[in-house]
């Protein structure tokens, strides 16, 4: 890799899961982040699980806190949104951060729609047809559709003036990205001029490729499309988990920690296809547990990586908050260096 194939270095952020019960965790986790001087921070997003069910108070809170680094989610699941209260939130949240908020958004993650809908309502229909429609009311929110006009009953409002969702915030919209695991998704992304957040797994065509070629014919197509569409290149966010260690106790630990079967190689956990997104055939990114300067290698050598404007280290879901920022500090004080050198 050279600077001459990169448009400019790329971003460096991280990923994690923050359960309700372990703010003050979380804090000291984005504040470590801050620290080590990496450009975003993101939260995993789960509804009826202790992960972050309501990402957009949580970065407001940590924003409090962290005063300089940007705060995103990865994703907010728009299966169980509302359009107009969700642009009102978002833009209320990019306010108390000053402008920092990257807030990512998706479809959902479970092929069992049932088990939600005491809590969030049933589906009137489809839902990536719901999750369509959702997306598209709230850009159209966010990028000041008049909704109504006011009439008597609008206290301190003249009769008949446009009405839009409040507030509304410059600069949101640039910074609102979708999570797209299919090439077709990617293209929609990128033709609505949104960023494109990348994860560990993407969906199995049964073609038998790899899981970066996969993806990389994902991050071509919203490429492709967000320049058909004037946008230019867009913005792509990848992330991926890989666990810089330096002693053997520490690799039997994390290797012991993460779900993966581990391959012939000590050190490398496994690319592995399994029904995942949705109900439907996955496969997986591999995972790699070695030392700082192969962590570095593998990331390098990642042609996704190669080809995205921002890389999210993925912190090991489960595992104690000393062990995660023992992680996020190793990678930001031993792989980053790495990083930034073989691409300066």
């Amino acid at each position: 890799m050279t600077a001459t194939e990169l448009r400019e270095p790329p971003r460096l952020g991280v990923l994690a899961q923050i359960d309700s019960a372990q703010l003050d965790d979380g804090r000291d986790l984005i504040l470590l982040a801050e620290e080590l001087d990496l450009d975003v921070a993101y939260l995993r997003v789960r509804h009826l699980q202790d992960a972050s069910p309501s990402p957009l108070l949580v970065l407001a809170a940590l924003g409090q806190h962290a005063r300089r680094i940007e705060l995103g989610t990865a994703v907010i699941p728009l299966r169980f949104e509302n359009a107009g209260r969700l642009a009102e939130d978002l833009a209320t949240a990019d306010l108390l951060l000053g402008g920092r908020l990257r807030a990512g958004l998706g479809s959902g993650y479970s092929a069992h729609d049932a088990i939600y809908s005491r809590a969030f309502g049933a589906l009137a229909a489809d839902r990536a047809d719901h999750v369509d429609r959702v997306l598209h009311d709230l850009l159209s929110f966010v990028d000041g559709e008049i909704v109504a006009g006011a009439d008597a009953h609008i206290e301190g409002v003249d009769p008949g003036t446009p009405l839009r969702v409040q507030p509304q915030v410059p600069g949101l919209r640039r910074r609102l990205a979708y999570g797209a695991a299919s090439p077709a998704r990617a293209a929609m992304a990128g033709r609505a001029g949104l960023g494109l957040q990348l994860a560990t797994m993407a969906p199995d065509d049964g073609s038998g490729r790899s899981f970066e070629v996969l993806q990389l014919e994902a991050l071509e197509a919203y490429r492709e499309a967000s320049r058909a569409a004037g946008h230019g290149e867009g913005h792509v966010m990848v992330s991926r988990q890989m666990v810089p260690v330096e002693t053997e106790e520490e690799l039997e630990r994390f290797v012991s920690l993460l779900p993966r079967e581990r391959a012939a190689s000590p050190a490398v956990l496994a690319e592995h296809r399994a029904p995942e997104i949705g109900g439907h055939a996955a496969v997986f990114s591999r995972v790699v547990v070695d030392e700082p300067l192969a962590v570095a290698q593998a990331l390098l050598a990642d042609p996704v990586v190669h080809a995205a404007d921002e890389i999210a280290l993925v912190l090991p879901v489960g595992a104690p908050a000393e062990d995660q920022r023992r992680v996020l500090r190793d990678f930001g004080t031993l792989v980053a260096p790495h990083l930034l050198a073989a691409i300066l």
